[in-house]
């Protein structure tokens, strides 16, 4: 049987986008608690089901698949701007395909204003009236009010018209910002984008035996599976290693391994990969915050995985691709080495090379000399910086990477780092290398 937080959840899936929700509503209908209902709604939100909006309330929104995870619902349009909904409400859930900055002549402007736009423009009533006639949402920048006239047209096609106290440089950057974040997070893979679900999953039940496991065996050729409770939940894992020697007749629950790990569906692949190799584990079970199983991953799908990220091409840039940026690799007499100049971004408040900026060039060295080696990605352990100079702006640098050990799991690089000749810094990396 569901638990109450389930139910909710399932209620709030079940309703229409654009649907109203509140702690309130939810607990009458429901009967629960309001602490329950909020607590739930919470949880629909971060799932993406729901998105809440000061003075308006919680909106039911539709859930966005990864294909289109960098375009943005008017409802977060409305939080990213600090926003006031001034009519539309009804049409909050429904997202947008594209920007436009109303700078021009209106004749001008309306080639490019269509259905699904958002028009970014300040108070100009006919520029309003004729946006919403198009199909397109209005953003009304420093912080002006709308026509009486253009609210009721707004509320009569169900297409927002929000008011925003910044000027439409900052608005249109705010936008582009949480956009280019988003392309960011779609080249992050998700144990969620891989997972076999639990329809597909073979598993075994804790009152089921070893004779019960052998038969499962012999069906799918798999000797690892994860042990449910009735509720479904993870109680263990049992291998082909914990049913030897038993008796047919013998419980699961006695041979299984107890309180295995497990991940949740927005675990990275990359932390389950780190985790799968750390721990020598083949199977890792995909769980909810009650633990109940929505599917498992393996480790051969794991490292799939991480092949086909290698082959995808770079969307958006990370800070530590900003900071590679400025260094150029070269091959020395004694391996590559990477050389650069601190830029401005890369020093603290006194002007100097941050911690933050040398950790990340560290790490980011010693990768790629243990790619020399091993064809893989480096997650690293530890990290021991031995003494730092001060690296003012605008220093010329070269970081030498060498390897001193590398294995099938484990890789250990020393780093220095010269100036002028001189050495400045000197580090030690250690670090899992997950083979490709």
């Amino acid at each position: 049987m569901s638990t109450k937080h389930e139910q909710i959840l399932k209620h709030i899936e079940g309703l229409e986008v654009g649907a109203k929700i509140s702690v309130r509503q939810i607990a009458k209908e429901l009967e629960v608690s309001e602490g329950t209902a909020y607590r739930a709604i919470k949880e629909a939100e971060a799932q993406g089901l729901v998105s809440t909006i000061e003075r308006v309330g919680t909106v039911r929104i539709e859930k966005k698949q990864r294909e289109n995870i960098e375009k943005l619902t008017f409802a977060e349009v409305v939080n990213i701007v600090d926003g006031q909904v001034l009519g539309g409400k009804e049409g909050l859930h429904k997202t947008l395909n594209k920007f436009v900055i109303g700078a021009m002549k209106l004749e001008a402007m309306m080639r490019y204003v269509d259905k699904g736009s958002l028009l970014i423009v300040g108070n100009r009533d006919q520029a309003h009236k004729l946006s919403l006639k198009n199909g397109a949402a209005v953003l009304i920048t420093g912080g002006f009010d709308a026509d009486d006239e253009v609210k009721r047209l707004a509320d009569e096609l169900e297409l927002p018209i929000i008011s925003s106290s910044y000027d439409t440089f900052t608005v249109a950057s705010l936008i582009n910002r949480a956009i280019y974040d988003r392309l960011i997070k779609k080249e992050i893979m998700m144990v969620e984008d891989i997972l076999i679900p639990i329809e597909a999953t073979d598993y075994l039940m804790t009152a089921e035996t070893v004779q019960d496991w052998h038969r499962l065996q012999i069906k799918t050729g798999h000797s690892r599976y994860p042990v449910l409770d009735h509720q479904l939940k993870v109680q263990g894992i049992v291998t082909s290693k914990d049913i030897l020697g038993h008796h047919m007749e013998t419980s699961i629950e006695k041979v299984m391994t107890k309180n295995p790990i497990t991940v949740s569906p927005k675990t990275s692949v990359a932390s389950a990969a780190h985790m799968m190799v750390w721990e020598g584990i083949e199977l890792l079970p995909v769980v909810d915050h009650y633990r109940k199983l929505l599917g498992i991953i393996s480790r051969q799908d794991v490292l799939k995985a991480l092949q086909y990220i290698q082959k995808q091409p770079q969307i958006g840039e990370t800070f530590e691709d900003l900071i590679l940026t400025q260094f150029e690799e070269i091959k020395g007499d004694r391996g590559i080495f990477f050389k650069g100049v601190v830029s401005p971004q890369m020093t603290n408040h006194l002007g100097i090379l941050s911690n933050g900026v040398l950790s990340t060039l560290i790490n980011e060295s010693g990768n790629r000399a243990l790619r020399q080696y091993k064809k893989g990605d480096l997650v690293p352990e530890n990290m021991i910086i031995y003494f730092l100079k001060p690296i003012q702006l605008e220093s010329i640098i070269e970081i030498h990477p060498h390897v001193l050990e590398v294995s099938r799991k484990f890789g250990k690089v020393d780093v220095e780092i010269y100036h002028d000749h001189q050495l400045v810094g000197k580090a030690m990396l250690t670090a899992q290398v997950i083979e490709k």
